[in-house]
């Protein structure tokens, strides 16, 4: 018996040992993993068919009243279909509900090309449909296409949020003019544009700043004039006119604090929730928030004593925030919240020294975009453009949270065929105004909620106001359900409601047909009616005795179960060939092997097809065995095989019948004498030539043969055994024997190839000779070039010219 998983330890090592059992038995019992971890459906243990559907969505209820055999429980109406109609459960009866999705509102994609002029916000539609309702069946997906369109001209709405410390001294002399100059470059994309302003320094409290009351008139030194501290100052709500804009922020001055870290998380706070202070339309919302520092988060109010959260509420009087001294900063994940349910897009606007920090933010707010700011804030108007359309180009669809149980995944239809799963399921990038993208959306439900209420969720796209609203209906009773009849006589005397062909009972009943009270399940007098033959064993040991009457245990594997009266059979003890139960080819029914047409045998294992003991001569066994099991059994020792045809010490058939084939068609060989005697068991045909011998298709088995005769000639014969066993032989009349050699050619032959082989010997010594000669030329030739005569060495050598001395002239000589 296999230990339960949940009395285990919970340890990895543990696990893993489980794990190993649990693939050995499988293995040892030829089942599936599948089948030893069993079915949803039969581990519900479902009472009744509203249970059953919402074990999962391949569960179904067996309504036949006369489908329980004895010895079931009720729960075994609940199986997976496949297996209800194999228990013989018709089609007809099977309780089998399926989720629906009903299109509500499907207002179509505003499109300016046909619908021209100026619409209103509200008039302009970009995500389709915009309400659905959703029936949902227990682990069943509901899928459904969202189509998103840009629209061209959509209006916007821009709050410049800036950080007013001293350090953003000279950025506020750019910023003065920044009104009319975006204003200018936003008209390129919409004509329905809006800014507003608004700054922010930190919390009035200490250590944030000097709290002397020089300080708080006058925060920065005394040779600069700065305005008194403060946390948020909304200085113009959204307007239309640029001019004003510049007009309110060139009157704003400088402020100062003590710490680096600035107090802008509680004033991106109070920008998103105060929507009608600031002036939020239900249109494109963007935030730019401008500052050369980090920023305080939730905790960091404690160094000012503050210790209360962030409520995310408007505390905004005389547009100023009132109780900065009062909650702390709020958290990121806070902020992220409120930034989502208002549809505000966020631009930091930083510096480059701040950038990694803000990059970080980035990635924990949705569709918010990182700019560098240069020193002087030169380059915002170019910075906030370029991430806006960062912005407006990527889709990320967001959904409201969901009931327990009720989850939700996304696969994107993105431009040029780009698809994705999973998170990246719920984003399209790349996206132009005109452009469309398809979401698939898919909502799936676990069970039913305790109160069995509808309830509604929203999916829109990040920082736009358009929202899809969904409505789940969850399917948690069947169709029959409505049909039940309370306090039938079926059910005991009314003990219960006739429900889907089963009994509902009643609080305190049990039973199949609520036959019997709790109180009275295990009493003696009952129990012996669970006894088989009076004996010692309830139910025997298979089951639990349950007013009176057996209930069957149920089995992992939901194919194996036990039944009858005393649950004594089963269909899965009987015998097994291959490891297959019944060989697998039988059912078992009570312990015993009810096998397929052409199958006997107490496990099903032999077979009466005699196919497999067919010999290639079409002969059962070769006609030398019988057919057993499928299987042949040689009878004469000689022959053996799986059809008796292998013959290890016989001849061929073509050796053994030559002698025989060639006394009776030419009188000639060996048994030419004997032939009337020993050859006259088979029939002769004979044909002119070897062409004109049967081939395989003119009948069913046929040997050809190629014997060559005592003349060398070859002779061709057939020897085929027919289905009466009847023996052929057709011999073709045209023997083939081989011709005498041709002498002529051969001596030509060899006469050439003797003069061929001379002349080329000859040719060869030639070559040689001629490079010899030339080799020993060129020596010669080289050695009387490197010649070199010494007149003054050659002992031979006398020279012309003679020598005297004229005695007269002194002692001078003459040389002639």
């Amino acid at each position: 018996m296999v230990t339960p998983l949940t009395n285990l330890d919970k340890s990895p090592g543990t696990r893993v040992k489980m794990e190993v059992r649990l693939l050995l038995i499988s293995v040892l019992l030829g089942l599936s993993r599948a089948q030893l971890d069993g079915n949803e459906c039969t581990k519900a243990s479902a009472q009744s068919c509203g249970e059953c559907i919402q074990a999962g969505e391949k569960c179904g209820w067996c309504t036949d009243e006369d489908f329980l055999k004895q010895g079931e429980q009720k729960s075994t109406r609940c199986d997976e279909i496949e297996a209800l109609i194999k228990k013989g459960c018709s089609k007809a009866s099977i309780e089998d509900p399926r989720g629906t999705v009903t299109i509500n509102k499907n207002q179509s994609l505003t499109d300016r090309t046909k619908d021209g002029g100026k619409l209103k916000p509200d008039q302009i539609t970009q995500i389709q449909p915009q309400k659905l309702s959703l029936d949902l069946r227990s682990g069943e997906a509901q899928t459904f296409n969202l189509t998103f369109k840009r629209a061209e001209d959509y209006p916007i709405d821009l709050y410049y949020l800036m950080d007013l410390s001293y350090s953003m001294k000279d950025d506020l002399e750019n910023v003065k003019n920044l009104g009319t100059d975006l204003m200018s470059e936003m008209q390129k994309i919409t004509s329905d544009f809006r800014i507003g302003f608004g700054s922010f320094v930190e919390k009035t409290v200490m250590p944030y700043i000097s709290t002397t009351p020089a300080k708080l008139l006058n925060p920065c030194t005394s040779d600069q004039n700065c305005t008194s501290p403060f946390s948020y100052k909304n200085v113009l709500s959204l307007t239309a006119d640029g001019s004003q804009f510049n007009n309110l922020v060139s009157r704003q001055q400088i402020s100062g604090n003590l710490d680096s870290p600035e107090g802008g998380f509680d004033a991106i706070m109070q920008v998103a929730v105060c929507a009608n202070q600031i002036g939020w339309r239900n249109v494109t919302r963007l935030l730019v928030f401008s500052t050369d520092a980090g920023f305080h988060f939730a905790g960091d109010g404690k160094l000012g004593g503050i210790v209360l959260p962030n409520d995310g509420k408007c505390h905004l009087q005389d547009n100023m925030y009132t109780m900065s001294h009062y909650y702390d900063y709020p958290s990121i994940a806070h902020l992220v919240q409120k930034l989502s349910e208002n549809n505000i897009q966020t631009i930091f606007a930083v510096t480059e020294e701040f950038q990694p920090v803000y990059q970080e933010l980035k990635n924990l707010i949705p569709k918010s975009a990182v700019g560098t700011l240069s020193s002087d804030s030169g380059n915002v108007i170019k910075l906030i453009i370029d991430a806006y359309n960062s912005l407006s180009s990527e889709i990320i669809l967001e959904n409201s949270r969901l009931p327990e149980g009720v989850s939700i995944s996304y696969i994107s239809h993105c431009k040029n065929g780009v698809s994705e799963k999973g998170e990246s399921g719920r984003k399209c990038s790349n996206i132009s105004i005109g452009d469309q993208v398809t979401f698939e959306v898919a909502v799936t439900a676990k069970g039913c909620p305790s109160n069995g209420k509808s309830e509604t969720i929203k999916i829109k796209p990040l920082g736009f106001t358009e929202e899809v609203e969904i409505v789940l209906n969850f399917i948690c009773e069947c169709e029959c359900h409505k049909d039940g009849i309370p306090n039938s006589p079926v059910c005991h005397f009314g003990n219960g409601t006739l429900e889907c062909g089963a009994c509902r009972c009643n609080e305190g009943r049990i039973g199949r047909v609520c036959e019997c009270s709790k109180d009275e399940v295990r009493t003696e007098d009952l129990d012996a009616n669970c006894r088989m033959d009076n004996g010692t064993d309830i139910c025997s040991n298979n089951g639990d005795c349950v007013c009176g009457t057996c209930e069957c245990k149920k089995r992992d594997n939901p194919e194996e179960r036990y039944s009858g009266k005393f649950c004594e059979c089963d269909n899965f003890n009987c015998d097994r060939s291959n490891n297959k139960l019944c060989g697998g080819h039988g059912r078992c029914e009570c312990r015993k092997c009810i096998c397929d047409t052409n199958y006997t045998g107490s496990a099903c294992d032999c077979s009466l097809d005699t196919s497999t003991c067919l010999a290639s001569n079409k002969q059962i066994c070769n006609g030398r065995g019988t057919c057993e099991c499928g299987v042949c059994k040689c009878t004469d020792s000689k022959f053996q095989g799986p059809t008796c045809e292998i013959c290890p010490t016989c001849p061929g058939v073509c050796t053994e019948h030559k002698d025989c084939v060639q006394c009776r068609a030419f009188g000639t060989g060996d048994k030419k004498d004997t032939c009337a005697t020993e050859c006259s068991y088979f029939n002769l045909k004979m044909v002119k030539k070897k062409e004109e011998l049967p081939q395989p298709n003119d009948q069913p088995y046929i040997n050809h043969c190629k014997e060559r005769d005592a003349n060398d000639c070859w002779l061709f014969f057939t020897y085929a055994t027919k289905n009466d066993s009847t023996v052929e032989v057709h011999v073709a009349e045209e023997l083939e024997c081989p011709s005498g050699p041709d002498i002529i050619p051969i001596v030509a032959g060899v006469v050439a190839g003797i003069v061929l082989i001379g002349l080329a010997l000859l040719l060869i010594w030639k070559l040689l000779m001629i490079i010899h000669d030339r080799r020993e030329f060129a020596k010669f030739e080289k050695e009387k070039m490197n010649a070199k005569w010494d007149t003054q060495e050659n002992p031979i050598y006398k020279s012309p010219i003679n020598k005297f001395q004229n005695p007269s002239y002194g002692n001078k000589g003459v040389t002639l």
